[in-house]
């Protein structure tokens, strides 16, 4: 039985390829700085070929800081529900950090990814401006990216 069991791994593996690297960005503002990694789908693809770029932000809702991208993104399946640290988009080129759980109503945001450090540092009243960016990828000495495209 374990051998089946590892066959059907190996296969499934090699019908979908090696696993694609997390993709992870910095934001930082005046405020402070933070970490995302991203979940894989075409609007994180096209929003890593357009930084870094630098985003004015307003406070909405007490729960979210929202800004405008220079271009819009590609539209996908929505979610209604978003978690303290979730990053989206509510139209294609409207950028969102929430700072707090909650939902939105119909049609949802599009999901981009999660901050993994403390994003209560926008939790506050005002505006801000972020600067996002890619964080780069190292390898330790004698490794490549083994396929990967380079940061």
């Amino acid at each position: 039985m374990f051998k089946l069991l590892l066959r059907a791994f190996v296969i499934t593996l090699g019908l979908i390829g090696p696993a694609m690297a997390q993709e992870r960005i910095l934001i930082s503002s005046g405020w402070g700085k933070v970490t995302a990694e991203l979940v894989d789908n075409n609007a994180t693809r096209s929003l890593v070929q357009i930084l870094p770029l630098t985003i004015e932000m307003r406070d909405h809702l007490r729960q979210e800081k929202t800004g405008n991208l220079p271009s819009p993104l590609p539209a996908i399946e929505r979610q209604l529900d978003f978690s303290t640290g979730t990053l989206g988009l509510w139209s294609s080129n409207h950028f969102v950090i929430y700072y707090r759980d909650g939902r939105v109503p119909q049609p949802g945001i599009i999901l981009l990814g999660r901050v993994t450090d403390d994003v209560s540092i926008f939790h506050r009243p005002g505006p801000v401006t972020v600067h996002v960016e890619r964080v780069k990828r190292h390898f330790p000495a004698g490794e490549t990216a083994r396929g990967l495209a380079s940061s």
